[in-house]
C-alpha cells in the first residue's frame, strides 16, 4: 500500500492512520492523537483541514501536509 506525501510516494501499513504514517515520516505534528487539538491537520485527497489522528491511511492516497 502507497500514500503519496507532499509529492513523494511513500508505504503504508494497513490500519495505521495518517498521522501514525507522518511520525514515521518524522513529520508528525501530533499533540492529543484524538483530534482535539487540531495540530495534525492536512489536506487529504484535496479536502483541506482534515485531522490526520482520524483518517485510516487508504491506498492512493494524497497527503499535503503544508499550504
Amino acid at each position: 500500500m502507497h500514500v503519496t506525501v507532499d509529492g513523494e510516494p511513500v508505504p503504508a501499513k494497513p490500519g495505521r492512520t495518517i498521522a501514525a504514517l507522518l511520525h514515521t515520516m518524522g513529520r508528525a505534528r501530533i499533540f492529543c492523537g484524538i483530534g482535539v487539538c487540531f495540530d495534525c491537520v492536512v489536506t487529504l485527497n484535496e479536502v483541506p483541514d482534515v485531522r490526520s489522528c482520524q483518517r485510516i491511511a487508504t491506498d492512493g492516497d494524497t497527503v499535503r501536509t503544508r499550504p
